[in-house]
């Protein structure tokens, strides 16, 4: 039997720690193609490039292992992917990550990790986002890899759910000893408290760059963010569907 096809993507860029280490584990559960962003791309959300040409170039990092670099998002990375590198071939998982910082709660929704996972679900390909708490580019992801590793022997055996095609895992930073297991956990409720720093440059003309403060207003013991707290990695089933189903009945006075 052939192995499997397993794509790996990031945000961070072709030589970012966290890939390498996504590589290193996925290369021993199948056959592994690399597309990444030829810069970073983190923020980026699910931004796809249309007024560009997009170019590709093969690249020489991992021993044995196909990589090609793009100079798009990483959307597109798995769009060209699955449409030009491997065009009439069947994609069996994509990884995206390791990426270096939180992908919990609300950061979803920035995640240019998150979002290329996403783009594969949407294409129909079973897909893994993986996010280390620890924004240092040195740091160790011996312990991330340990999840990683764990998480996929399980869904090889096991499958996906038929109707959720995506997960959102995030590590704690922190040793193996540290680590206490793995939670399936909702999504918290959060949101960033938002501040602009203004300054004036070299011209005199002012600019503004975007900081804040992550504020978790969700008390739920069964959240991402409580998961993490609590030194737990946490995996949230995630979906691209942004209808509130709940609310369709209280919208239906609109009709009338």
């Amino acid at each position: 039997m052939s192995k499997p096809l397993i794509l790996v993507t990031n945000d961070d860029g072709m030589v970012a720690p966290g890939l390498a280490a996504l590589v290193e584990v996925a290369r021993d559960f199948g056959d592994v193609l690399v597309v990444a962003p030829n810069s970073p791309q983190s923020g980026q959300g699910h931004a796809i490039t249309i007024e560009n040409p997009l170019r590709l170039h093969p690249v020489e990092v991992f021993d044995g292992i196909p990589a090609y670099e793009c100079n798009g998002t990483p959307a597109d990375c798995v769009k060209l992917a699955k449409h030009v590198l491997r065009k009439g071939q069947h994609i069996d998982l994509c990884l995206s990550g390791i990426n270096h910082g939180s992908n919990a709660s609300v950061n979803i929704i920035y995640s240019g990790t998150m979002s290329a996972a996403m783009e594969a679900a949407i294409e129909g390909i079973n897909s893994i986002g993986f996010s280390l708490l620890d924004y240092n580019f040195n740091a160790d992801f011996s312990t991330a890899q340990y999840v990683v590793r764990s998480i996929l022997e399980k869904v090889t055996v096991h499958g996906f759910d038929p109707d959720c095609k995506l997960l959102n895992v995030n590590i704690p930073k922190g040793s193996r000893e540290e680590l206490k297991g793995i939670r399936v956990c909702r999504q918290a409720n959060g949101y960033w408290k938002e501040e602009f720093q203004v300054g004036i440059d070299p011209r005199k003309q002012h600019y503004y760059w975007l900081t804040g403060e992550f504020v978790n207003r969700d008390s739920g013991d069964d959240t991402d963010l409580y998961a993490l707290e609590h030194n737990y990695a946490s995996v949230v089933p995630s979906m691209y569907d942004l209808t509130h189903h709940r609310a369709i009945q209280t919208y239906k006075i609109l009709e009338e």
